[in-house]
């Protein structure tokens, strides 16, 4: 199986996460794609080779003369690198460009006794407080003891607490985890 990480935006770790391998290459701040992310790719010169790509769901995405691309898992500067590296064959000066430019794989759940549950589509990782912040924060009958995180790892889900009483004190900051995709918070 292959071993499973993602590079977070905000830089410094590097996490368990998604189904695909991370480069040697990935930089602490580097931006690693993942399915439902649109690029917007062009290739320098050749008009009708400026296309807008939606990453799919295997991670791949389909370009002109060089069919699909595994994306997912690379970022930006691996993905131009490979593509260029493609369409020489067809275009020897070829110089690629590669944009995210829409960030659709940053998904985030809160569900319960929030303000405004639901699902949050940011464009940065954020930690337990800030996605309950956007959410509106608990309401007046929400456990703060009892706040969870469900993640998913590899087939398992483990289920991470969150003392919101705790947190809010100072106490125990280092529940204030970064979220990674997909992760829902319950609060009872």
């Amino acid at each position: 199986m292959k071993k499973i990480a993602y590079c977070l935006l905000m830089g410094f770790f590097v996490l368990p996460v998604m189904n695909f391998s991370l480069t040697k290459d990935c930089q602490a701040g580097d931006y690693v794609i993942a399915p439902a992310d649109v690029l917007e790719v062009s290739i320098w010169g050749e008009e009708e080779l400026a296309k807008q790509l939606v990453v799919r769901p295997d991670g791949k995405v389909s370009f002109p003369l060089v069919g699909d691309l595994a994306v997912a898992g690379k970022t930006t500067t691996e993905i131009k690198s490979l593509l260029e590296k493609k369409i020489r064959t067809f275009i020897p000066e070829a110089s690629a460009t590669v944009i995210v430019s829409q960030l659709g794989s940053l998904q985030y759940y809160v569900i319960g006794k929030v303000a405004k549950p639901g699902m949050f589509n940011v464009s940065k990782t954020l930690t337990v407080l800030q996605a309950l912040a956007m959410a509106g924060g608990l309401t007046t009958f929400a456990r703060e003891d009892d706040i969870y995180i469900v993640r998913h790892h590899g087939g398992k889900t483990v289920r991470l607490p969150f003392n919101y009483k705790e947190v809010k004190k100072g106490e125990n900051l280092q529940q204030n985890i970064l979220l990674e995709r997909g992760d829902v918070i319950l609060a009872p």
